[in-house]
């Protein structure tokens, strides 16, 4: 899955998700530059852990 990133700069954006222990990807990698790669094949309980990181994130974008 590649979300388009909240900032132009992908890989600064995985290293304050990774800031935070989200461990994404910046999709520059992959040719999809302004996202970011995240792997949802991890037990459900790790992602639900992750649903308020993810907000907490977010918010310091707003």
């Amino acid at each position: 899955m590649f979300p388009r990133s909240l900032e132009s700069d992908s890989q600064a954006f995985c290293k304050k998700a990774m800031e935070k222990d989200l461990m994404l990807v910046p999709g520059d990698i992959f040719g999809c530059p302004r996202h970011f790669r995240i792997a949802y094949c991890v037990p459900t309980e790790r992602v639900e852990k992750a649903l308020p990181i993810f907000q907490e994130l977010a918010e310091e974008y707003l």
